[in-house]
């Protein structure tokens, strides 16, 4: 085992080959994630857990870690979006041929049918301001869904945000601060069917119940939303975009 101390409280230790992240909270159980697009592991200690004990938890999880690297490693990614015509776009699940109409008057997206996806931009624009068109577009409508969303699982869940909102985020997809009782989803969770929307957004409502991923927080989501794996897997199993989440 190599340990590398870095500037901040990362800590990073090599198991076997494979690098790991490992960081030192304030929490009673250690928790291993693995992210992709390269399967990176990340390791939530104790502050207690010394560093021995880390490298023991991980060698015990190689297996697991192993299969989970080698199916980020499979799944299917689009290439670097260039904004043209016949370019494959997703919206809640949905696989969308793009049709780029270049014309004077406000730039919007808007649905033909269920294969086509029309893009309204003025003549010249740029890749990176089709892009911003179309992004806008994902989060106004993603914003609508959430806030349905909220207004049914608010009340059945006994819980309240005090705020939430949508950004782009490159290794969750969503988090939930629970001191400020705030949430964030990402804003790629547009592309992904609803019902794995509906997944992320009971999973952070949930941690204003309990904060870790402890035994009661999955017997919660197991009582409100008894098919979340299935949901989870769908969603991890999606076609990753040119930067890549995994929750």
């Amino acid at each position: 085992m190599t340990i590398e101390a870095s500037s901040t409280a990362v800590k990073r230790i090599s198991v076997s080959g494979i690098p790991v992240e490992v960081v030192r909270k304030d929490i009673k159980n250690l928790h291993l994630g693995v992210y992709p697009p390269l399967g990176r592991v990340r390791v939530a200690a104790p502050l207690v857990v010394n560093d021995e004990a880390v490298r023991l938890a991980v060698i015990d999880k190689l297996g697991w870690i192993k299969r989970q690297r080698a199916k980020f490693a499979k799944q299917p990614r689009q290439s670097e979006r260039e904004m043209v015509n016949g370019e494959s776009h997703y919206f809640l699940g949905r696989r969308y041929r793009l049709r780029v109409h270049e014309q004077e008057g406000v730039a919007r997206v808007a649905l033909r049918g269920v294969a086509s996806m029309d893009l309204f931009v003025r003549p010249g624009s740029s890749v990176e301001k089709r892009e911003a068109v179309l992004l806008d577009w994902h989060r106004a409508s993603l914003r609508s869904i959430i806030a349905d969303l909220l207004v049914h699982w608010q009340p059945k869940l006994g819980v309240q945000t005090a705020d939430w909102g949508i950004k782009k985020m490159k290794t969750k997809w969503g988090s939930c601060n629970v001191n400020a009782r705030r949430i964030w989803l990402n804003l790629e969770l547009a592309k992904k069917p609803v019902q794995c929307l509906e997944y992320i957004v009971v999973h952070e409502l949930v941690h204003l119940l309990e904060r870790n991923h402890t035994e009661r927080f999955t017997a919660l989501i197991d009582r409100h939303l008894p098919d979340w794996r299935t949901r989870r897997e769908v969603l991890n199993s999606s076609p990753l975009g040119h930067e890549s989440w995994q929750y």
